[in-house]
């Protein structure tokens, strides 16, 4: 959607404070609004949105505290990082493995069913 917006004026703002029982979220970010509004419509009691801007692409929803969250992930370090890596390629390894070997189930199990027919 064209707004007429640079990157950097589309933003995402959250509101809470520890007097309000609803969090106010106002974004531009088409992929929070689309699961903000799937969520509204869901779930009306607990998330409504309160304003919507079709030149802008903004959208605003208020959201009952306790279902909006914030999930830190820490870096991972080398060692994880080359732990990982090991076992996608030796997961890899093994599926290719089980793949030849179901290829050559089917293609046996083909070649007799066809000698019985012909």
């Amino acid at each position: 959607m064209r707004t007429g917006l640079t990157k950097r004026q589309k933003t995402t703002e959250i509101f809470f404070d520890e007097t309000k029982s609803r969090i106010t979220v106002y974004t531009h970010n088409t992929d929070l609004k689309k699961r903000l509004t799937a969520y509204a419509e869901r779930y009306p009691d607990h998330c409504t949105m309160t304003d919507e801007d079709s030149e802008t692409g903004y959208k605003a929803f208020e959201i009952e505290k306790g279902r909006l969250s914030f999930r830190l992930t820490a870096p991972y370090s080398e060692e994880r990082r080359r732990a990982a890596s090991d076992y996608a390629k030796k997961l890899q390894i093994l599926c290719s493995k089980v793949i030849e070997k179901m290829r050559l189930f089917c293609y046996n199990y083909y070649e007799k069913i066809c000698k019985e027919v012909w």
